[in-house]
């Protein structure tokens, strides 16, 4: 089954989709959503994020060719790699969400590489508190697609990923929730302008969703809504005027064009 999170109109609201179109319901969809008995279609709805998470988890450095080349890189520097050892999440922000098909933003003064990398999305659908691993199995609600996009120049000279990953609309997410997939038997591919740049066995992963469900459920209650986001093993550069598109198979397709900031006046710099 196929859930979005829609707008029409001023309204928002969850929705199935399937082949007869959108079919709005009352509720969430992981908690005893009823129908409301109206049928929109498509081209009447803008696809938002398809679920804004109570809290945004994240995961880095989850796939060996990603490992490989983060130990490269700090061999060249001269520095040693902090790379996992044991499945351990970070946090990312909600206001950086958007939808699929809206645009992201690049910011005005932003100078350097601007990067996308294809993740897979687990949604929790219930409470999960120090859970086995088959409990965690049963604790994803379903799966949707994330563009982790990265400003790397900030990345490296901030003290934190406060806007390096989570500027506004640094995080694409969408275009539903797939409930019936095996996503571990996966491909991501991710494509530029329509030509693809990367592709990658999605179940590729060192640690998998159920790992890291498990471990964080030790020390953190994950709740109904919250997001897993479970890394990726390409970088793909984006560039004002591309259209960055993450496919995984059996989900679907994350589309979202480039586009730049207008520069900000003196008196919006300094109000």
């Amino acid at each position: 089954m196929r859930w979005i999170r829609f707008r029409a109109g001023e309204r928002t609201g969850h929705a199935v989709l399937d082949d007869a179109g959108v079919h709005p319901v009352d509720g969430v969809p992981w908690d005893e959503a009823k129908a409301t008995g109206e049928l929109l279609t498509l081209d009447q709805v803008t696809l938002l994020p398809p679920v804004v998470p109570p809290t945004f988890y994240a995961v880095g450095y989850n796939y060996a060719d990603h490992v490989r080349h983060v130990r490269h890189v700090a061999e060249r520097m001269g520095t040693k790699p902090n790379l996992p050892e044991r499945p351990e999440v970070g946090y990312r922000a909600a206001n950086a969400l958007t939808g699929h098909g809206q645009p992201v933003v690049r910011p005005a003064d932003f100078t350097g590489l601007l990067e996308a990398e294809g993740e897979l999305v687990a949604v929790i659908g219930r409470q999960l508190r120090r859970c086995s691993r088959e409990e965690a199995r049963a604790g994803v609600f379903g799966w949707t697609i994330g563009n982790d996009v990265s400003a790397r120049e900030w990345q490296r000279g901030d003290r934190t990923f406060w806007r390096a990953k989570n500027s506004d609309t640094f995080k694409p997410m969408g275009p539903w929730i797939e409930t019936e997939v095996d996503p571990m038997a996966s491909t991501t591919t991710v494509s530029v302008n329509g030509v693809t740049a990367a592709e990658f066995a999605t179940g590729g992963m060192i640690f998998d969703p159920y790992d890291y469900i498990v471990e964080t459920s030790r020390y953190i209650t994950l709740h109904p809504g919250d997001v897993l986001w479970m890394g990726a093993d390409a970088t793909v550069a984006m560039n004002v005027g591309d259209t960055l598109s993450v496919e995984i198979s059996g989900i679907g397709v994350l589309s979202n064009p480039v586009v730049q900031e207008e520069p900000h006046s003196a008196a919006e710099e300094n109000p």
